[in-house]
This record gives C-alpha cells, structure tokens and sequence, in this order.
C-alpha cells in the first residue's frame, strides 16, 4: 500500500500474483532488500493458515511476502525466513496504519473486523475515544486523530473527497446503535430476572401458584394480542388496546426486547398447542454423575415425595437440576448449529481447495466449459431441488463415482437472497446438502468396475446433447420436491406455457393457474397469476366463463376475504371498461359469484360502485342483464341500511332500461333479493310499494293528454314481482305465526293455489323457507280469515285498508280505451286475489270493487249512466278480480256482472268501451269464449232494442278470436236472428259483424250465408232510402275489402260500390251525398291496394271512381284533384296492359302512381278531414 506518507510492506487487498512487486522501505522500518526466493506455498499451509485464523490478531488470507518479495516482517516487529513465510499480526497492521494516518483504511479494517467477529482492542480503543473526534488548530500530531483526518483530508488542497466526513458520521451512528442495542439487551436480561430467586422458587415448588406475569412477558403478550386484533378486523379494539398501553410501541417488536426472538401469531400458538405432550419432569433422569444402582434407589424415593411435603434442601436441588438441564438444552443446541457450522465451512474449504480439478456438469457444450456457467443461486424461497449433475471423484483419488441425484440446498438460510455460490459440482453439492436440515437421502447407481478417467468420463457424457444454460433448461434440471418449491415452479412456467396453448383449449389451464396463484409464497407471482387468469382467453364464452368463475370462487374459499379483496378485485378493476363484451361480462358475473366471500365493507362500496358504473355505462345488453344478477346477489349479502335508497334508485334503472334482458333479470332477480332487505327493514309496506303507488298516480295525473305507457308497465310489473314478498310478510307477521309447528302429517298445497312465479325467488315457498311451513301456515291463514277475522294483523290490515283502495282509485282513473294498462292491471289483480287467496278475494277485494260499481236497477241515469261503468273499472274487476277461481258460481257471477254491465249502459246510452276492453281481454283466452257467447246471447233475446244493439255490436269484437266451428254454430245464427229484429238499428248494428266474418272466416258455405244476408240489406227495396244502413255498409267494405277473399271482393264488394256511387250521384240532399261520397272515397282508397283485373278495373273499379269523382266537383275539390290523379294512373295502367303484365299481387296504388302523383296525393289526403284510420289503409298491401 503506497500513500502520501509512506507504504506499507503487506497489502491485505492483493492477490499472491500481485505482490511481486518491490515496495518502498518503511519510515524508521527494517531493510526490504532482501531479493531471496522462497518457496511456494503449499495446501498443507494454507490450511494450518486457516486452522490459525481464529486468533483475533490474525486475519484470515493474510501471509507473508511471496517469492521475490521484500522481507518487511522486520519491520512489523519480527522477520522470517525467506523459506518461511509467516502471519503477520493484524495489530502490527493496524498500529502501522495509525501511526502513518491512514485513518479511513483503518476504519474500513476496524469495521470488517468488527463484522466477522475479530475485533481489535487497539481500534476498538482509538476510535472509541471521543478526543480523537474533536477537530484541532494547527497541525495535527504524529499519532493522528480523527481531528487530523479532518483537518488533512477534508482541509487538504481543495478538499479530498467530500463524502468522507459522511463515512465517519455513518460510523459514529452505527457505534451509537450497538450502543443502544447493547443497552437494551441488558434491560431485557434485567427484565427476565427481576423476580427475586425465592419466589420463583416458590413458584416452581407449588404449581398451582401462577407466577405473575412479568414485565418482558407482559409487553410480549401485548404485542401478540395488538396483532390478532388488527389481523381479525377488531380495529376499535386495537386502538383502545394501543391507548391503554401507551408505553408500548406496537409497531416494532425490538421495543418488547431486542434479544428477543419474535414468537409465531396467537392463532399459530393456538393451533400448536395440541401437538406439544408435556411429560411430567422426573428431576433424577438429568443427574449427572450418578451411577446405575444409585439411581435405581433414587428414584421410587423422590418421585414419592408429594409437592407440600418437601424440605428446602430438595427444592434447592430440584432447582439446581432444572437450571443444569436448561443449560444442557442450550447446549445441545449450540453443539448442533456449530457442528452443522463446521460442516459447511468444511465443504467450502474443500471446494476452495479442489476447485481446479472440479468437474463441469453434464449438461456443458464444450468439453472444458467454464465452471461458472451454471452457478448454484441460493433460492429467494430457500427451497430444494433435485439437480441432475455428473458427480466426478476428486482429482487426488483417481477413481470414479457414481452419478448421482442429489439435493442441491440453500446453504444458509441467513445468507442474502442475492448471494450466489458459482460453479459448485455435484460433489460438493451433496456435501451442502448433507448440512440442510430437511435432507433426503441422495439416490445411489450401481458404480461401473471400469478406471477411466474423469476427464474421459466429462468427454463421453459431452456427447449427450443436453442444455442447462437457457431458461427451460435450468427448469428441467431441477426437480421440485417441496410443494412450496413446486409452487415456485409453476409460478415461474405457467407465464411461459399459457401463450402457447390452443385458445379453445386454454380452460384446461384454469385448475394449474388457481392452485399456484393460491398457494405461491410471492404476492407479485400471485398477482401475475391472476392476471393470467383473467385474460386467459381472449373472448371466453359461456361456457368458459362458468369455468373461470367456478375457479374464482374456489380461489375465494381458499384464501379469505383479505386475500380476495387484495388480489381478485383488482383483476375485475381493470377490465371494467375492456373492449370486448365477453370479458366485461365476466366482471360483471365474479362481482356476483364472489360476494360472499369479500369482506362486507367491500361488499356495499367498491364492488356497489363497480356493478352501478357498469349499469350506467355499458351499451351490451348481455353484461348489464350479468350487472343485474349480481346486484342481486350483493341485495343479498348487503346489512348496510345506508345503501338502501341507493339500491332503490339502482331498481328504478334497472327497470326503465331499454333491454328486455335486462328488465326481465330485474324482475327475476334483483327485485325479489332487493325486497327481501327491504322486508328485513321495514320498508315493503312503508316505502317500496307505497313509492311505486305514488309513482304510478303521479304518471295518471301527468297524462291526461298522453300516458307514458311503458313507464306504467314499468312501475306496475314491479308491483307485480313484489305480491310474493307482500305476502309473505303478512304470513310471517300474522297473529298464528307462533303457532305454526311441523308436528305430524303437513297438509299438501294445490298445485294451482299459487300463480306459476318468474323466477324461484318469487316463490312464496322459498321465501318462506320451505314448502312444508307454508303449508302449516296457509291452513292457519285460511281458519283465520274465515272464522277470527283480522283483528291485530297489522300487515293483513295495511293491505285491506290502504292498499287495496289505492289501487281501486288508481284504476278508475286509468284511459278504458288504452288496451296495454287494462291489461297490465287486469294481470295485476289476477295474481294479487290468487296469491292471497279465494277467502280473501271472496271477503275483502269483492265487496271494494262491488262497493264502487253499484250494480242495480235504480243507479240507472237515463241521460249519464253510471260513470263508474264507463271506467276501466269494469273490465279490470271483471277480468282481473272475477276469473282468479273458475269453479261453477266464479263463472255465474261474472257472467252476471258482464250481463248486467251490459244492460246498464245499453239502457242509459253510454259508451261501451268499458264492455268493449272487457270482452277484447277476456276474448284472448279461449277458455271464455262460450262464456261471453253466453253473455251475448242474453243480449240478443233481451226485450229492450238498447240491449240487442249492443250485443250485435259485440259480436264483431269477439269474432276475431272465435272457432270458426263456434262463428259457424252460434255467432252467424244469432247475428241473423238479429237482422230480421223488428228495429232496423238492430239489424244495421250487425252489419260490421257480418263484415269481420267476411274478413276472417274460411268457410264457403259461411260466407255465402253472410254475403246473402249482405246482398239483402244492399237490394231489398226497403232499405233503399236508410242513409245510415248505406252508410255502414260502406264503412264495413273499406275496413275489410283488403282482406277479404278475393272473390268475395271482386264479386260483390268492388261491384257494389259501383251501384252505391251511382244512386249518390242522385242524392238530392247535399249532407248525405257528401257524407256517402267521404265514405266512398274511403273505401276506393283502402281498395286501391289490392290487385284488380283489368276486367274489373274497366267495367267497375274506373267507372265508379268517375262517379265519385262527380260528386266531389260539387262537393270538395280537394277531394277531386286526388280521384283525377287516380283516374289518370288507372287509365294509363290499362292502356299498357297490353306491352307488360302485372308481376304478383302487386298494389295498383305502388305500381300505378308516380312518385310525383304520389307526394302530391299524399299532401292532399293530409289536408283532409276523414277518418286517419281509414286513410292508414291506403298503401297497405294485401295480408
């Protein structure tokens, strides 16, 4: 070492081949000339060097001048030979340092040596010395200090390295940390013995005395309960628990002792308790120096020595043994970490010693590859593998060994995670391994008797062309033979191996990827792993996303909710918002399947959020309908009553969404699991349906001019969805309720006794529990009803009371006319009066409605009616409330009612649009079809003309749906019963009846009667001057001459408007013939989308649409310029009859009109007056 003041004559830092260089003679040291070769070094004392280095004065890898060095041990206070080199003593070493101020490699050596255990009392002693840090003026003194050093290093000529102040303050800390750490460790000694020895004794001799708990015991024990509680969520009680102990810092296990080693967890200690038997201590068997014969006699005389009886000199020796046997423990366990000490420092030495003749494994390319290729990593998980190397005897012994699997094992489990051992050989691998504390035996191969030589050996096996040094290589060279290493393992593959697998083929992947990201040791490795997972496939489909879920939720079981929350929800995080639907889809689906398994906190808000985010935003109907079941299944698992309004405004967009996926998953699921929370509440009866009520009665009052239908369909199928829970709840809080036990024979339901429910959550029997108790309570409930009453049934009473007049009230103000919410709420009584029960819609919704309608004679007002009969009242009682139970007097009353309604508005002249929706419902089902004939029929032989007017006015509405066999048996003989009536109201009143059959019945022999009966009121002098029979007539012709059968049409309908026009172009009278006329032009243009010969076209179609065209000069030019449009088109149509044919069934108003003529007919008949019905006609093709 060469310096600004002078050298030294041995560097510690360099090798045997860089010391051959001559060195400069020391200041005030001995002669360095001596040129004399010496010999070399020889193994033999290069081990005894090592044997010596556990002196504290010698450093080990230190030795004297090689061959051509300078004897400079003269000047170290001693010479040797130039033949004998020799150890240098590292306090001569570090006195010379000292004393030529090299203060910073001083402190380096002081600090190394510190390290490895050897310290020196001459460095301990000067750098311990707070006067030699303190900075001095002048120049510093010969002997140096740390003042020096600042002065000549840092005050040198522009100052030395700035950072060498900093190595010194580092230093002070770290002698103020052991400082501390020494400090603490004799507090922890003092804690362990600060009970007096005689107590302890006391203790010791009377076991059923506990011992008090020691203070070092106490701030143990503190620190492993403040663990369980935070590991176990009891997070108020951990802060309760810190305050109490405020002394205690529970953060840092060193601040309970630093000597102290940390003990296992609470549940650990726990779990290990039972695998610890405690033997009782026969204090003889530890004795030492006793012989046989004596402790034969010994022990039946001690060991029947009760406790009590005892004399202090046996307690004093019981102590005394018990104190020698704990440090017999101690011992033994110090023997064995030494010895397996010794035995690695052995191997590495062994190692050290024989490196050059080592072998390469088998796996090398070339034949001499370099040792360090295949280096041996101590593991980050300090797992073993088996490694598959070639095991070469040692160059010294010349024979050969066995190849061997062996256990290649971390070496120490202390050793820094990056810490490596190059190119160790099999050799000396088993040797390692023989140290490790799990290891297996190592599997041997029968030897071949044949003396080749290692080196021949590495050059034949040279020739197997094997590979360790690539990634795949090094995997299958190590077998894994721990699970912990196994895991590892595949943590390592599974990235590599996923890319390469068949996409359909990928899900046979999911079983491997689970298990090592459930039980892999690395959170990142987890992390990839489940990442994996979740874009294992690209676009998975059902099936394999039923898969991956099915792993998730086993994943979940596995771990717990912590690790759930920290590792799966992430992965659904960041797929939220992928571009594929099928991966959305599978967020939306694990939010659901995991719910039970996440912590409730998560539960309620970040998974919440994440399920409403996606309700919002996302356009696929799939992954909202997936969004929607999941949200159920959280309303199932939510116990956080602050979310409720929430989850009501999530309901209220789940249900007005556009999808009718979606809505039906709302009504299937997430309603009924909604409903159950809002049970629980409280709030079914108090908010939920009272909400939806207000909602709907507050859509009435807004449409007078136009009712949002679909938002009323969309309030009262929820309405609907909620009877099975509304009922429930009135069974579960009825007066019986406690009464109701499963004892003996359970009584069967009917099958029909409830409507058949969406989904198994509106199953009334599922809500309740099971099948068997809802029987136990429906009979309950029906005894109660029929023989006790209501008397403090709350809930039974909220729905009589409130709920049923609300709903009445509702009705009546609904638009009879509007088809849709009759029905929705026809649909809505129905399954309210048959979930409730026949008693109940016998004894408490009957008499609502009866109550309201006031069916009798005297309510009849000649010139209003009854203005409730007008209402949608009617139909909804009658199709709603009377067909729920269709025994033999259900059919007799709403026969009656039906009769009766009849009769009243017939007799009081008001409109029929309450009969009418009340048959066009009922009509649809043909299970009432004789019994609405039956109403009609009393209709047809009632003594009142009213009376037999309107029921020949219902049979059109009912013939749409009616046999053709009932048309043919009671419709046509009752229709021409009416049209002989005495009153020609009546038989006018038939006529459209007569047209709908026209219309849709098949039969030829039944649409000859009609057109007879047809032909007769068109040429039977009678009815020659009856404007309004003409006029009906007429009306008939348009509405179903486009569907009609085609002969019927070009037979009679076609040539029958021609003689109509012609007797109007006669009418004397301007009101009439205007008013036939606008019929007319109806008819022709609702005509006018039919196919017509050119036959007809010429002698009818034409002729009476010139007729018409007559009159319309007269009377409303707007309506000529149309009809000579008309005209015109008709007859270019015919004159080019001759160069094309007419190709199908095509439309003459299509195929004739040009699109000018077109447009300028159009914006005519918008100017218009007529009925927007029958213009709707004009350009429909024939069905």
């Amino acid at each position: 070492m060469a310096a600004a003041g002078g050298g030294s004559s041995v560097n510690p830092f360099l090798s045997d081949s860089e010391e051959d260089e001559p060195e400069e003679s020391r200041p005030g040291g001995g002669s360095s000339s001596s040129n004399e070769p010496g010999g070399p070094v020889y193994p033999q004392q290069r081990q005894e060097v090592v044997v010596a280095a556990g002196s504290p004065d010698e450093l080990p890898g230190l030795r004297a001048a090689a061959p051509g060095d300078a004897g400079g041990g003269a000047g170290a206070g001693g010479g040797t030979g130039a033949g004998e080199p020799a150890r240098v003593p590292m306090d001569a070493i570090a006195a010379q340092l000292l004393r030529d101020q090299f203060l910073l490699t001083a402190l380096e050596l002081h600090t190394e040596l510190l390290e490895s255990g050897r310290e020196l009392p001459r460095l301990r002693d000067f750098f311990s010395n707070p006067g030699n840090f303190e900075r001095q003026s002048g120049t510093p003194p010969a002997g140096g200090a740390l003042s020096g050093l600042g002065g000549s290093v840092l005050g040198g000529a522009g100052g030395r390295e700035p950072g060498t102040g900093q190595l010194i303050l580092e230093f002070e800390l770290r002698k103020a940390k052991e400082t501390i750490q020494a400090l603490r460790a004799n507090l922890t000694q003092a804690a362990e013995n600060e009970v007096p020895l005689q107590e302890r004794k006391n203790y010791k001799s009377s076991p059923e005395i506990q011992e008090p708990i020691r203070p070092l015991e106490k701030r143990a024990l503190n620190f492993l309960v403040n663990e369980f509680l935070l590991k176990n969520s009891y997070k108020l009680t951990s802060i309760t628990f810190s305050d109490e102990n405020h002394d205690q810092d529970f953060e840092l296990w060193d601040d309970v002792g630093l000597n102290i080693p940390k003990p296992p967890d609470l549940l650990q200690l726990y779990r290990d308790f039972g695998n610890h038997h405690i033997t009782a201590k026969d204090v003889v068997d530890v004795s030492v120096g006793v012989e046989d014969d004596e402790l034969e006699a010994a022990t039946p005389v001690l060991g029947s020595i009760p406790v009590f009886e005892t004399t202090p000199q046996s307690i004093e020796q019981c102590l005394i043994v018990q104190k020698l046997e704990d440090q017999i423990s101690v011992l033994n366990s110090e023997k064995w970490s030494l010895m397996e000490q010794i035995q690695r420092l052995e191997s590495e030495i062994d190692f050290l010693k024989n490196e050059n003749y080592a072998v390469s494994t088998i796996y090398g390319v070339a034949p001499h590859p370099s040792l360090k290729q295949v280096p041996l990593t101590v593991s980050e998980d300090n797992g073993r593998y088996l490694d598959i190397r070639s095991s070469a005897n040692d160059s010294k012994h010349g024979n050969t060994e066995d190849t061997s699997l062996s256990l290649s094992a971390a070496v120490d489990s202390r050793t820094s995670k990056d810490e490596t051992l190059n190119s160790v050989p099999c050799k000396e691998a088993e040797k390692l391994s023989s140290c490790a504390s799990s290891t297996k035996a190592a599997v041997h191969f029968d030897k071949p008797n044949r003396k080749l030589s290692p080196a021949f050996h590495q050059a034949l096996l040279s020739f197997c062309r094997m590979s360790a040094d690539s990634r795949l290589g090094s995997e299958v060279s190590r077998i894994a033979d721990s699970e912990k290493s196994v895991m590892l393992m595949l943590g390592r593959c599974l990235p590599h191996i996923v890319p390469n697998v068949l996409l359909a083929k990928r899900e046979e992947l999911i079983p491997l990827i689970l298990c090592t990201a459930c039980l892999h040791p690395e959170p990142k490795e987890r992390d990839q792993l489940l990442h994996i997972l979740f874009n294992l496939i690209k676009r998975p489909d059902d099936e394999q996303r039923q898969m991956i879920l099915t792993g998730c939720v086993a994943f979940a079981r596995h771990v717990g909710p912590t690790r759930v929350e920290a590792e799966l929800l992430p992965q659904c995080w960041e797929q939220i918002n992928h571009k594929y639907p099928e991966r959305r889809l599978l967020v939306a689906e694990s939010c659901g399947a995991l719910a039970p398994y996440l912590p409730k906190e998560i539960r309620s808000s970040l998974v919440l959020s994440m399920l409403q985010q996606m309700l919002m935003e996302d356009k696929a109907d799939l992954v909202r309908e997936a969004v929607i079941k999941s949200l159920g299944i959280i309303m199932g698992y939510i116990d956080d009553p602050d979310k409720y309004q929430q989850g009501f405004e999530l309901l209220l967009s789940a249900l007005g969404d556009p999808s009718e996926r979606v809505v039906s998953a709302t009504h299937q699921v997430f309603l009924p699991a909604y409903a159950a929370w809002t049970t629980e509440l409280g709030n079914l009866q108090f908010h939920l349906i009272p909400t939806l009520l207000n909602k709907i009665e507050k859509l009435l009052r807004e449409g007078e001019h136009g009712l949002d239908e679909h938002k009323l369909h969309m309030y009262l199928s929820a309405l609907q969805s909620l009877i099975p829970s509304l009922f429930a709840l009135v069974l579960q809080n009825a007066p019986f309720t406690s009464k109701a036990k499963l004892q003996g024979e359970v009584p069967q339901i009917e099958v029909t006794r409830f409507p058949r429910p969406v989904s198994p959550l509106q199953d009334v029997a599922i809500i309740i529990g099971s099948r068997e108790q809802l029987a136990v309570l429906l009979q309950l409930y029906d005894y109660q009803l029929e023989h006790e009453g209501t008397t403090g049934w709350e809930t039974l009473l909220w729905v009589v009371n409130q709920l049923l007049p609300q709903l009445i009230e509702i009705v009546g103000k609904i638009n009879v006319a509007s088809t849709a919410c009759v029905h929705e709420f026809s649909r809505f009584f129905w399954r309210l009066c048959r979930t409730f029960g026949k008693i109940f819609t016998n004894t408490k919704v009957k008499p609502q409605f009866q109550e309201i309608l006031r069916l009798s004679e005297e309510n009849i007002d000649s010139t209003a009616g009854n203005g409730v009969l007008t209402k949608a009242t009617v139909p909804i009682y009658a199709t709603g409330v009377l067909t729920c139970y269709i025994q033999e007097e259900d059919r007799k009353l709403l026969v009656g009612f039906l009769e009766d309604v009849m009769t009243m508005l017939s007799l009081s002249h008001a409109p029929l649009d309450s009969l009418k929706a009340s048959f066009v419902e009922l009509g649809a089902n043909p299970a009432y079809h004789e019994l609405l004939l039956t109403v009609l029929w009393y209709g047809v032989v009632h003594t009142s003309a009213l009376v037999r007017c309107t029921a020949a006015r219902m049979f059109e509405l009912l013939v749409k749906g009616v046999h053709e066999t009932l048309v043919a048996q009671r419709v046509v003989p009752a229709l021409i019963t009416l049209s002989s009536d005495p009153e020609i109201s009546v038989r006018i009143a038939t006529i459209p009846a007569f047209g709908t059959i026209m219309e849709t019945v098949t039969q030829r022999e039944l649409l000859e009667r009609v057109k007879m009966q047809l032909a007769s009121f068109l040429e039977d002098p009678q009815y020659q001057d009856q404007h309004s029979l003409h006029t009906e007539i007429i009306k008939t012709f348009g509405r179903v001459g486009p569907n009609a059968e085609p002969r019927f049409r070009d037979e009679f309908v076609i040539p029958h408007l021609l003689k109509l026009a012609l007797v109007n172009n006669q009418q004397s009278v301007d009101s009439k013939r205007l008013d036939i006329a606008t019929h007319l032009f109806e008819a022709y243009s609702a005509l006018s989308c039919c196919f017509i010969s050119e036959d007809l076209m010429v002698n009818h179609f034409l002729p009476g649409l010139k007729c018409l065209r007559t009159d319309m000069e007269h009377l409303s030019p707007e309506h000529e310029v149309i009809l000579s449009s008309m005209i015109k088109e008709c007859e270019q149509k015919v004159e080019n009859k001759t160069v094309q044919e007419p190709q199908g069934s095509m439309s003459i108003a299509a195929s004739l009109v040009s699109e000018d003529t077109k447009t300028k007919f159009l914006n005519k008949m918008g100017q218009l007056t007529t009925s927007g019905a029958m213009l709707a006609n004009v350009f429909q093709r024939k069905k």
